[in-house]
Order: C-alpha cells, then sequence, then structure tokens
C-alpha cells in the first residue's frame, strides 16, 4: 500500500471513530473484518478520496450498515 492511501485510510478511521463515538481500534477492526478495508476503501481509493469529508462519512458508515458491522 503506498503511503497515500496509508494516509486516507488512516483519515477515514480516525473520522469514523469521531463520527461514531468509537475507539480507532474498534473502528479498524470492523473495517478489517467485514472486508470494507481491503475489499472497498483501499481499492476504491481513487474515487473514494475525492468525495468531500461528510459524504464520504455518510457512505461509510452507511456501507458499515449494510454488511452489519454497524447497528442503525
Amino acid at each position: 500500500m503506498d503511503k497515500k492511501i496509508l494516509e486516507f485510510v488512516t483519515y477515514c478511521i480516525g473520522k469514523l471513530s469521531m463520527e461514531l463515538h468509537l475507539p480507532q481500534k474498534e473502528v479498524y477492526s470492523r473495517l478489517k473484518q467485514s472486508g470494507i478495508l481491503y475489499g472497498y476503501i483501499v481499492p476504491s481509493y481513487d474515487v473514494l478520496h475525492t468525495f468531500s469529508s461528510r459524504y464520504l462519512m455518510e457512505d461509510l458508515t452507511d456501507y458499515m450498515k449494510e454488511k452489519g458491522v454497524l447497528t442503525a
């Protein structure tokens, strides 16, 4: 994984942590275990990094709900 993708992943985890009021370690664990991290965020970096912060957080939280790692 190159540096820009790693920085983006770190940003997503930190921002989700604040939005969801969960520790960063918990957010990382949920993203990794659900396949969202390496199946969606990393491969979709080119598109995702162009989204606004608000839209990105909505997109990721909606996907986490779909995957069952976040309750509605």
